[in-house]
């Protein structure tokens, strides 16, 4: 009678979408200097500037959005308000939409994938179930799969949006455990915000996997896996299947500042 064969990797490996699987900052990035190219209050500031600002401005608006409270174009051209202010422009109601709507055409024209990732939810897919949990709208994440070609290596999508909590509450991340039919000690959750992704997981019982790619300070000590990249199978791999706690080096590191 054969023995059945150990499993090597978790029953369920959780990911983060934006900044994890998908690429907002460089895509955000990008769309802003092509925005600054275009209007010249924004070459006021520099970009990195105006990127960190809006990225600021994001966070604070952004969990409303994911949760419905907020209509996702009234927060943008807020942001674009403010962003404007720091520029020494004072902008309308009208005219920040305009300029919001500017910016989300470049913003969608020039989405990528995190370097790396459609490859490897393909390899994992083929061993083990892939899901996402995910602070946004279901349908802007939906859409984002779609475009990004990888909905056929994705077994489970959670979305705030969907569970009526954000990341970190321990709820989302129970209910991708209850739609994988699997306990937390047999899930591992990918994620790039510590706070969100890391201390979540840890919450529900989940090891977390911390995704570094700009090599952040850790914030406080906890012991978890972390990674710099996603195109090295092998240091993913290993960061998967043992609870190591150091960084797992596949290669030369890639500044934000420098792309």
């Amino acid at each position: 009678m054969p023995v059945a064969r150990e499993r090597d990797l978790p029953g369920v490996i959780l990911f983060d979408m934006d900044d994890t699987i998908f690429d907002h900052s460089l895509t955000c990035r990008a769309a802003i200097a092509r925005l600054r190219r275009e209007h010249g209050f924004l070459r006021r500031r520099p970009l990195a500037e105006l990127w960190n600002e809006y990225q600021r401005l994001l966070g604070l608006t952004h969990p409303d959005v994911a949760l419905g409270r907020r209509a996702p174009d009234d927060a943008r051209a807020e942001r674009w308000q403010k962003v404007a202010l720091r520029c020494g422009t004072t902008l309308t109601l009208t005219e920040a939409r305009h300029l919001s709507q500017e910016y989300r055409g470049f913003y969608q024209s020039l989405r990528r994938p995190i370097a790396g990732a459609p490859r490897l939810l393909e390899r994992l897919h083929r061993r083990t179930r892939i899901g996402v949990v995910s602070n946004n709208e279901v349908a802007e994440q939906e859409e984002k799969i779609r475009y990004l070609g990888i909905g056929r290596w994705i077994d489970l999508l959670v979305v705030s949006g969907e569970v009526g909590v954000t990341k970190p509450d321990p709820v989302i991340f129970r209910t991708a455990l209850e739609r994988a039919d699997v306990e937390p000690a047999d899930a591992v959750m990918v994620g790039d915000s510590w706070e969100n992704d890391v201390l979540g997981a840890l919450g529900a019982g989940i090891r977390p996997v911390w995704f570094n790619r700009f090599r952040l300070p850790r914030p406080d000590p906890t012991p978890v896996a972390e990674l710099e990249s996603l195109r090295s199978f092998p240091a993913v791999e290993r960061a998967l299947r043992s609870p190591t706690t150091g960084r797992v080096r596949p290669g030369p590191p890639r500044s934000a500042r420098a792309l």
